[in-house]
């Protein structure tokens, strides 16, 4: 992963809004949720969702599928793991560390 990727991502996540959206969606998996569904927990005005939405998309922690007539949106763990494992790369300068995970086994379900 390339810096300026890695400094998009934590750009987008350094805005309280953002990232309960991001977390909102880490949490509720694959199925991932409609702007509606979005809207509706967090309380925020539409407007307001989509501008956030969308600067989470541009950084590629998001993604957006168009199903029927809504929009799903979805983290994107890949991504999430990148950046991760590019702010860990050199931890403990390649000692074992305790902030690196020794599984890589993800959760049931999770394609992180």
């Amino acid at each position: 992963m390339e810096e300026l990727d890695v400094v998009r991502a934590l750009g987008a996540l350094a805005q309280p809004l953002r990232l309960q959206i991001f977390r909102a969606l880490v949490v509720v998996g694959e199925p991932g949720l409609t702007p509606g569904a979005i809207q509706e927990g967090l309380g925020v005005p539409a407007a307001t969702l989509s501008f956030h939405l969308k600067e989470l998309v541009a950084s590629g922690l998001v993604t957006q599928e168009r199903s029927s007539r809504n929009l799903i949106y979805r983290a994107a763990y890949a991504r999430m793991n990148a950046v991760i494992g590019y702010l860990t790369e050199n931890c403990c300068q390649g000692a074992a560390c305790a902030a690196t995970p020794t599984s890589t086994s993800a959760p049931a379900g999770c394609d992180c």
